[in-house]
């Protein structure tokens, strides 16, 4: 194995202390509100730091891995665009702040009080369809990481039997997961997640430190550098030694070397205004994502409880602002480790290393399962004892956060959204929480089953893309149409989900065709060459589609429809219908300017900072962007250049790191404390339990 016995001990204290992290939640769970939201009862910072830790996961990390181990630092510079965007969204509490107002339990109970019951089962299976499919690589993809990083055999001695240590791993993982949400449904699902959210990020930015301090800066340089050559050199002796280019004339064999090099010269690691051919992650890749970002605001569901979790909707948008302080030490380090893990497999000081990894994904029989373990199998060789353990511990906590967490939403979507509104009354508390539980154990199985059984032949992210699209991509017009427009109709909703669900699964049915039945000269040809037009729009492609479809689907058909505006105030329960409760006034007439800026009446003097705090640095990096774009485009900029620029963005980045840390651990244990106090303390509302009355 390649844990010491050091290395195993930080991974039992860490499971430890999860365990214990748990066990405090114990005596707070009293309803079936408690269950599914944590009561209502989480602050900014708990929030923050939990659902942040939640949407990470084991998974996550090996997918951002093996995305930026493509891409390199290219890929940070137009994620850039999308910042202003993010700012916008999270300083207006887009969607967030209204969909808390509801007090809603579900995505899908909304889509019931805003559209009908019938709308809110269609919802509900599409969401637990595609999210169970989504949901069902994840243990895959963790096991296998702890297969190889830790160096865990094949199969393991059990009872005088040889068991399989992958289908093991995923048993004993999947069940520590289970544990922690029954013991307090999304309490203890919170709780858990805050320590571990502490604890991941502690150690991201220690990784960091460490990485840094081993691979130099100028063998980064030259191995991105050199990168773009070496590739095409390799691409033109396999093309050079072809039959086919053989027989070529000579001008077309020059040509054919000319377009090579200026492919691979458009997919520089350094310069992003030569990233033009960097296979899937490119321009458009990113443009997409831009869209979406605001397009699928709470559209994706597998953090469902996170979204109805906060003791307020100011806490709650407060938590979103607060979101991209939170994620500094995860940001860096999915840009870092990849980058320099690139470089000890490229660069010849590392030749030993490089060798020792290829030989072990040479025994992988899938592409897509090499990409994915290639980065996790370089820092199994360079990391040092403590470390190799603390990162063990690190990818543990990520994927029992996510995993606890998607159960919990999962398994809640099935019994809330799809059982529940076929009753024609509620279930009492005692039956209600009971149905809960199965319909988590009944998720596990099937992921478990899943990550057995299905064989992966895409990049983690694509398959993401396309299997969240099947929800994500109708979703985004429904939400924001029934939180901002009265005009939305019910029948426009329903032709959204469905142009959007259908575009998605035409393009997993289009990526499950066979190559080699393509290939045959034999009948259907002109079927053939459609099925290979559509095979070749990559998932993130169709997720762009999907929304620009769904979009015109929702305005067209509403605008058709009945005009009846629909009584907004009540399902948001502001104006007459104010929820007093909820609503904590600090300054009745705010300032003009303030409101302008997105703070209004509920904004105490520390609320404003933080606002102004974003608004400086999030400004601060467009108008770097906004620069650097517009002198790149009239001016040639060497990679030295752009290896300076990036060295500052990085150290910036880092000293922000370490300080953001500080400050959302001392201001998480202040929210959890809070947070206890009033669960112990608050009277329930049993009725209270997502079943709408008609």
């Amino acid at each position: 194995m390649n844990l010491s016995i050091f290395d195993w001990s930080i991974v039992v204290l860490v499971l430890t202390g999860m365990f214990f992290s748990v066990r405090s939640s114990r005596g707070l769970l009293k309803s079936v509100t408690d269950f599914l939201v944590a009561g209502r009862s989480a602050g900014r910072y708990v929030m923050s730091i939990s659902s942040g830790v939640a949407g990470l996961g084991a998974i996550t990390i090996v997918n951002y891995m093996e995305m930026n181990y493509i891409a390199g630092f290219s890929m940070s510079w137009w994620g850039m665009t999308s910042a202003l965007v993010i700012l916008l969204i999270t300083v207006s509490g887009w969607v967030i702040y209204r969909f808390r107002q509801t007090r809603c339990l579900t995505l899908a109970q909304f889509f019931e009080q805003r559209y009908s019951r019938k709308f809110r089962i269609f919802t509900g299976i599409v969401a637990f369809s595609a999210g169970l499919i989504n949901f069902g690589i994840f243990p895959a993809v963790g096991a296998r990481f702890f297969i190889y990083f830790c160096g865990i055999p094949q199969t393991l001695p059990l009872l005088g039997f040889d068991v399989n240590s992958y289908a093991l791993l995923m048993i004993i993982l999947l069940s520590i997961s289970l544990y922690f949400v029954f013991m307090g449904g999304q309490i203890a699902v919170i709780i858990a997640d805050f320590f571990q959210g502490v604890f991941v990020n502690f150690v991201f930015v220690i990784m960091i430190i460490f990485l840094f301090l081993y691979v130099d800066w100028g063998q980064v340089h030259s191995a991105l550098a050199d990168t773009p050559k070496k590739e095409a050199q390799k691409e033109i002796l396999r093309v050079e030694s072809s039959d086919e280019f053989i027989h070529l004339p000579e001008i077309e064999q020059e040509e054919k070397i000319a377009d090579i090099n200026n492919r691979h010269e458009n997919s520089s690691r350094i310069n992003p205004f030569k990233t033009n051919h960097i296979e899937d992650f490119n321009f458009w890749y990113f443009l997409i994502g831009i869209i979406g970002v605001m397009y699928g605001t709470m559209s994706w569901q597998g953090t469902q409880a996170y979204n109805a979790s906060a003791r307020s909707a100011h806490e709650a948008k407060m938590g979103s602002v607060l979101a991209g302080w939170r994620g500094l030490p995860q940001t860096l380090f999915f840009l870092c480790v990849p980058v320099l893990a690139y470089t000890v497999m490229n660069h010849a000081d590392y030749f030993h290393i490089s060798e020792s990894v290829n030989t072990t994904l040479s025994t992988l029989k899938s592409d897509a399962i090499q990409s994915q373990l290639r980065v996790p199998l370089v820092l199994s060789h360079i990391l040092p004892n403590g470390l190799m353990g603390a990162f063990a511990a690190v990818m543990l906590a990520a994927f029992v956060s996510t995993h606890d967490t998607y159960l919990h939403s999962w398994g809640s979507i099935l019994i809330q959204d799809v059982i529940m509104p076929f009753r024609k009354k509620p279930f009492s508390p005692e039956t209600h929480l009971k149905v809960l539980r199965i319909s988590i154990i009944f998720v596990a199985i099937f992921i478990f089953l899943f990550s057995l059984l299905f064989q992966q032949n895409q990049k983690i992210a694509l398959f993401f893309a396309i299997t969240g699209a099947i929800f994500a991509g109708g979703s985004g017009a429904v939400i924001i149409g029934g939180l901002y427009w009265k005009r939305g109709t019910t029948a426009a909703a329903w032709a959204s989900m469905s142009t959007g669900a259908i575009i998605a699964v035409n393009g997993i049915i289009m990526h499950q065709i066979s190559a080699e039945w393509l290939a045959t000269d034999g009948g259907w040809i002109w079927l053939k060459d459609i099925i290979l037009v559509l095979k070749s729009i990559n998932g993130q492609v169709y997720w762009g589609i999907g929304m620009g479809a769904s979009t015109l689907m929702y305005v067209v058909i509403s605008l058709l429809g009945k005009q009846k505006d629909f009584e907004l105030d009540k399902l948001l329960q502001r104006g007459k219908y104010l929820n007093k409760d909820e609503t904590h006034v600090i300054n009745k007439n705010p300032e003009k300017g303030w409101k302008i800026l997105g703070m209004g009446k509920e904004f105490t003097k520390f609320d404003k900072f933080i606002y102004i705090l974003n608004y400086v640095w999030t400004f601060g990096w467009t108008i770097v962007f906004i620069i650097g774009t517009i002198y790149n485009l009239s001016n040639e900029v060497s990679d030295s250049t752009w290896m300076n620029f990036w060295w500052i963005y990085l150290m910036i980045h880092i000293v922000m790191a370490v300080l953001s840390m500080v400050w959302f651990t001392i201001g998480g244990f202040i929210d959890l404390k809070k947070m206890m106090h009033r669960l112990r303390h608050t009277e329930r509302d049993h009725t209270d339990d997502g079943f709408v009355a008609r």
